[in-house]
């Protein structure tokens, strides 16, 4: 284990230049104490590692010294294969960059890395549906990301005209297909989806980002604050425990079940933006389930059930000339 740290160091050390032993600490988590023992060890064992005391010092890599170590285990270059091949069979240049890296690896990690490469293939369109090309907006964007540059864009939220912005683009997301731009606006951080984005312009600006920045932490917060806005109204239902999945199918994570209701039933919890949200999912289950709360939801369901009863309980005749002549209005 020490040994996969000190090439860390090393690696570290390369891209940065001079490090101090606190921060190779909080890179590495380990304590202080560790940290500089393995600067020492470095040291002792005749590779270029000098301290440079004084404020402003640390530890230097020095004479432009450098390794063609890649530093991985055999089951961290497995992880990255897997986790890339996706990506490299869709991109000539993931694929070429891939395959350098392949070169680059101990003899005995390549056989496993070139079998994970091609292992794994990801399909982002679902039955039925045709293929969703990558937005041409994502390229201009993530080359802003990479050289810090702001970006003046016009975006078109869902209520109002568009709207111009100057924004510091910190990172891009891709969730389930659909990408997001996350961008500080002057104002705060905003999240941007992509395919709203009618035009953007990379300036000459330096963009700011601050500098304990990290894009997952940031999208984490994003994702949970859409996640709190989706559950803002739960409901109570008793169904039989074998529906159950079908149930968390329809409500992802914000289905919860919350003990046993006797008959062979469950009470389960599911969740949704609004009253009208949930009864909408639920109201094709008919008598299949019992809403027990809250009473915002029972009231939908029925005023759903009144609407159905309504238009689909009288003559079957007046019910086929409703339909023509609601496909008539649709056609003019």
């Amino acid at each position: 284990m020490r040994a996969d740290r000190l090439v860390a160091v090393l690696l570290l050390m390369q891209v940065r230049g001079r490090v101090t032993a606190a921060e190779l600490a909080a890179e590495l988590q380990v304590s202080v104490a560790t940290a500089r023992r393995d600067l020492e060890a470095l040291a002792s064992a005749g590779v270029p590692v000098y301290p440079q005391p004084g404020r402003g010092g640390g530890w230097q890599l020095v004479g432009g010294a450098r390794t063609d170590l890649s530093g991985l285990t055999a089951s961290e270059a497995q992880a990255l294969f897997l986790q890339a091949g996706p990506a490299a069979a869709v991109s000539p240049e993931a694929r070429a960059a891939l395959r350098k890296l392949l070169g680059a690896l101990p003899r005995t990690f390549r056989t496993d890395a070139e079998a994970a490469l091609d292992a794994t293939i990801v399909d982002p369109v679902r039955w039925g549906e045709r293929d969703r090309p990558r937005p041409a907006m994502v390229d201009l964007l993530q080359t802003a990301v990479i050289r810090r540059l702001k970006i003046r864009l016009t975006y078109a939220g869902r209520t109002g005209d568009p709207a111009e912005r100057l924004v510091d683009p910190w990172g891009l997301i891709d969730k389930d297909d659909v990408w997001y731009l996350l961008a500080d606006t002057g104002r705060g951080r905003r999240t941007f989806r992509v395919d709203r984005i009618t035009r953007a312009e990379p300036t000459a600006l330096p963009a700011e980002r601050p500098d304990d920045f990290t894009l997952a932490a940031a999208w984490q917060e994003v994702a949970d604050e859409i996640e709190r806005r989706r559950s803002r109204t739960w409901a109570t239902v008793l169904v039989e425990e074998r529906f159950v999945p079908v149930l968390r199918d329809q409500f992802g994570r914000h289905c919860r079940t919350d003990g046993e209701a006797g008959r062979g039933r469950v009470r389960v919890r599911v969740a949704a933006p609004t009253p009208l949200d949930i009864a909408r999912h639920l109201a094709g289950w008919g008598a299949l389930l019992d809403v027990v709360e809250p009473p915002a939801v029972q009231r939908e369901l029925a005023r759903i059930g009144a609407e159905l009863a309504g238009r689909y309980n009288g003559d079957p005749e007046r019910q086929s000339g409703q339909g023509q002549a609601a496909d008539q209005g649709r056609a003019l």
